[in-house]
């Protein structure tokens, strides 16, 4: 029962946010900061390149091995998430530059994860498809029918956003408690594994670099990683324990990303205070 409503809290924060982010921002808004060639490739680096050596670094670190090891890597080699447009909003920083990001990442997501995994661990097959699908039934076709929307009917569309953002973020604070009871065991059973710290390291030093790259919205693209998409990958190729870790990893990283997001957006409105 739980595990069901987690699951309808999940799809009611991704695609509410969609739309209402679609709902207030235009294309054009959506597509200017990549046409920043230096952006583009900055944040591609820091997703595909440093966050994965992080991973593999940490891992090596830490003395992780098996599923932990495993659940690692997978979560470090996947970008592109629907929480960024949300961190980005509450960093009080440009939405449009998140989802934009957000929409690369992704993108970029279904074509390297596939080419970088197997390098990163013999014998995964990952089926690109198959990620591609969940990010565009559950993100891009929201995305972009709320952004037809906005176009075709202007400022019509203000209350729908509103509802939209207001369902997304009652689904948000569901979510993360429901999240808390469902993995609070586990959460505890990996405590003298050092999962917990490997995870903890991992978006820490990832959220570190890419805010040295690009200031906080890439810190926060960076260290966001596609749950959905490493969740997908897990259970192709692995056990429970795998899938497990990864579950419990994204926790962390949302208790630790919120927060984060918070003080960026406290340290922007503090000298106009």
């Amino acid at each position: 029962m739980i595990e069901t409503i987690a699951n309808l809290m999940t799809l009611v924060f991704v695609t509410g946010s969609m739309v209402s982010m679609g709902l207030s921002l235009t294309p054009a808004e959506i597509t200017a900061p990549l046409a920043n060639l230096r952006t583009v490739v900055l944040a591609l680096a820091a997703s595909f390149v440093v966050a994965p050596l992080a991973g593999w670094g940490i891992v090596l670190l830490t003395g992780l091995d098996g599923a932990l090891a495993t659940g690692l890597i997978v979560i470090a080699a996947a970008a592109g998430a629907p929480f960024l447009p949300k961190l980005v909003q509450a960093a009080k920083d440009d939405v449009a530059t998140g989802v934009g990001l957000m929409v690369l990442l992704m993108a970029a997501t279904v074509v390297i994860l596939p080419l970088l995994l197997p390098w990163l661990l013999t014998g995964v097959v990952v089926d690109s498809w198959a990620i591609a699908r969940s990010l565009i039934l559950m993100m891009l076709l929201p995305l972009a029918l709320a952004l037809a929307a906005r176009a075709r009917y202007g400022a019509a569309v203000e209350p729908v956003q509103a509802v939209c953002a207001q369902a997304a973020n009652v689904a948000l604070i569901v979510l993360v408690g429901l999240l808390i009871v469902m993995n609070f065991r586990d959460m505890i059973g990996l405590v003298g594994s050092h999962g917990l710290i490997a995870a903890l390291l991992f978006y820490v030093v990832v959220a570190a670099v890419g805010y040295l790259l690009g200031g906080p919205v890439m810190a926060l693209a960076t260290a966001q990683r596609n749950i959905s998409a490493a969740v997908v990958v897990a259970g192709q190729n692995f056990g429970i324990d795998v899938l497990t870790f990864i579950v419990t990893a994204s926790l962390i990283g949302m208790l630790v990303l919120f927060p984060l997001a918070g003080e960026f957006g406290r340290r922007r409105v503090r000298p106009n205070a």
